[in-house]
């Protein structure tokens, strides 16, 4: 394939990153990586009704989190801008005037209660949705209708009009996608898409295919939802008299309950959907590359983790599937989990002492702050869970979690604490050691002639305030024997 690869990536700016963005982006950036070609970002913002502010530097700074790197964009250098599209207006001007002279668009002055009558003349059974198209288009009042007196009449009146496409009928849009292979579609089923509208801006259709061509764009690389756009845009190639990119339309991100994933959807089974909430939650970005670079494409064996590099080296178009891929939360932690243990503590130490300082936490000294870290990593999913998991190397419990109190705590279970008390508080504070803990543990239960758990698990309760966590004596030690010895005297004394 010629390194001539050029792609873009092509959101609007009309909210937060979605999850399947940045899937989209990411694919677009694999290929152009493998292939030595350009990933460009282009920013759609001529929907100025729904535009969102921030939502661009949004778009931004969530690639960016990705380890995805812009080669010309809003914010890069580049030959081929400006790079927004609310900047070209006057380039999208020139191409729909160039349409209108051709014959391949027209004026149309419709109200949107003139269209609204159209469609209920022109409703039936088979059709209860009637288009502006070429079966209703010459009832309406258009340039196609109206004699170019009545038409230059209306435009220096000032009355407000739209141009359509004029779809051409009775013949069939083929196309090969690189993905799903031959696709057609008749025009019978096409309507005449507005191009610009009233105020002035296009349309999402002319934009997007006027901007492709001036920006040399090689492959678009897409959401299938946009396959029903591709005989719109492939027409006007064809009218402007331009090679079309070969195009490839990514399979749906699905629902592990079935169907799309839609926003209802993710939000009932707990799945964020902006890219935004897996940053602000301290997701590793790997892990999140890693996992949406599975979802539609696979390297071709058993291989599931893979660096960014890895996957650039690797990504190819024809190993992407047709069906839609399902989201696994459990999944995603499941490569969060590897992606994070992966890390020294020293590296997560920053991004802890954040998440601890957002929730109001007092910090700890660094030393400690890392011993922490060695101890719970193992048992969270996401660095934003670790200071709930492990609250109690900061605060002593105020209450304990009552299942355990009441599978812990028996009728001996104070006596057996306070000989454990007394034995560990001879203990000098360097010999305050999770091995001479456990041996004093040891000793207490073999005088007493118990078993392990008699002892184990009322300690824990005490010292944590739940009936699990990490490895006990190794937090005892880290917590300190005088906060220790504090926590066992209040346990004693609250649960008697």
């Amino acid at each position: 394939m010629s390194n001539n690869i050029r792609v873009r990536f092509a959101p609007s700016p009309t909210g937060w990153l979605h999850i399947g963005g940045l899937r989209t982006a990411l694919f677009n950036y694999l290929f152009a990586r493998h292939h030595g070609g350009t990933f460009i970002l282009r920013i759609e913002d001529t929907d100025q009704a729904r535009y969102v502010e921030g939502a661009e530097q949004d778009i931004i700074n969530s690639l960016k989190w990705s380890g995805i790197e812009i080669d010309e964009g809003p914010d890069s250098s580049g030959d081929f801008g400006p790079y927004r599209q609310s900047d070209r207006s006057e380039i999208y001007k020139k191409y729909a005037d160039e349409l209108l002279a051709s014959g391949h668009a027209y004026y149309a002055f419709d109200s949107s209660e003139e269209i609204e009558a159209m469609r209920e003349k022109y409703k039936t059974e088979d059709d209860p949705n009637p288009k502006y198209d070429s079966r209703t288009r010459l009832s309406m009042q258009n340039s196609l209708t109206l004699s170019a007196d009545e038409v230059k009449k209306k435009l220096n009146a000032g009355e407000p009009y739209v141009i359509r496409l004029n779809v051409p009928e009775n013949e069939t849009i083929r196309f090969e996608d690189e993905i799903r292979g031959v696709v057609s579609f008749e025009t019978a089923g096409i309507d005449d898409q507005v191009l610009m509208k009233s105020d002035g801006l296009p349309t999402y259709h002319l934009a997007n295919v006027v901007d492709d061509h001036l920006m040399e764009i090689s492959h678009v690389i897409r959401g299938e939802e946009w396959l029903s756009s591709t005989p719109k845009h492939l027409i006007l190639y064809n009218c402007f008299g331009w090679n079309p990119p070969k195009m490839a339309h990514l399979p749906l991100i699905m629902s592990p309950s079935g169907g799309k994933l839609s926003k209802r959807k993710a939000e009932e089974q707990g799945i964020k959907v902006n890219v935004r909430d897996y940053i602000e939650r301290m997701y590793e970005p790997e892990a999140l590359v890693n996992f949406l670079a599975f979802l539609g494409w696979s390297p071709g064996d058993d291989r599931e983790i893979m660096s960014m590099k890895l996957l650039c080296d690797e990504f190819a178009l024809d190993r992407v599937s047709k069906a839609g891929a399902i989201y696994d939360v459990q999944k995603l932690h499941w490569y969060n989990e590897h992606y994070l243990r992966e890390k020294t503590p020293g590296t997560i130490l920053p991004r802890f002492k954040e998440v601890l300082t957002e929730k109001e936490i007092p910090l700890k000294n660094d030393n400690y702050l890392q011993k922490v870290i060695e101890l719970l990593i193992e048992r969270v999913s996401v660095l934003s869970e670790l200071p709930e998991s492990g609250s109690f190397f900061f605060n002593a419990p105020v209450d304990f979690d009552e299942k355990s109190v009441k599978k812990a705590w028996k009728e001996n279970t104070s006596v057996l604490l306070n000989e454990y008390m007394t034995e560990i508080e001879v203990l000098s504070e360097s010999d305050f050691s999770a091995e001479q803990l456990k041996m004093k543990l040891t000793d207490v239960i073999e005088k007493a002639g118990v078993g392990f758990g008699k002892l184990m698990l009322p300690l824990r309760v005490a010292v944590t305030g739940t009936g699990s966590g990490p490895d006990l004596f190794q937090s005892m030690e880290l917590i300190g024997k005088v906060e220790v010895l504090n926590r066992l005297k209040t346990a004693i004394n609250t649960l008697g």
